[in-house]
């Protein structure tokens, strides 16, 4: 457990972190992460989620749930909330039309992240077998913030390293 959260801690970015555990197991060639889109719960914003992002209750946030997986293992799950004001509007149709990472579609933008909570296990909204609960905020390099994260590890993390060290 403590090589894979060292290996999440070391980027700004789940989508390469995971990549560069993916890869170090073997789990899947390429290592590769991609992005199924999930269904997400609509209605209004969490308001601790617009705070973080500094937005105002009434102003427009963009939001996408989905599983990430290298090759198909399934690695996590993801609730990204944004500010689509300050992504391309490339980025912004990848991000609606498409099932590229969060991650990969906002690299360009240079983010840096910011852990707000770690805890091992499930924290709600994760599903059961979730075996560590990531809270963080992204922020662009001037200071403002981009995108409030929630990110669900799946227990095949661990397993998927086991099986093949052995």
């Amino acid at each position: 457990m403590s090589a894979f959260e060292a290996t999440l801690a070391r980027d700004a970015s789940a989508t390469r972190a995971l990549e560069n555990w993916c890869d170090a197991r073997h789990i899947a060639n390429p290592p590769r992460v991609t992005a199924e889109r999930l269904p997400m719960m609509t209605g209004t914003t969490p308001r601790f989620v617009r705070r973080a992002l500094g937005l105002k209750p009434k102003q427009l946030i963009g939001s996408r749930k989905v599983r990430l997986s290298c090759g198909a293992i399934p690695l996590s799950i993801a609730w990204n909330w944004y500010d689509p004001a300050r992504l391309t509007p490339a980025m912004r149709a990848a991000l609606e039309d498409t099932n590229t990472p969060f991650g990969k579609v906002v690299a360009p933008l240079g983010f840096r992240r910011f852990a707000l909570a770690t805890q091992a296990g499930r924290v709600s909204p994760c599903p059961a077998g979730t075996i560590s609960t990531h809270r963080a905020r992204l922020d662009l390099p001037g200071g403002r913030p981009l995108a409030y994260v929630i990110e669900c590890y799946t227990e095949v993390n661990l397993k998927a390293g086991q099986t093949l060290a052995e």
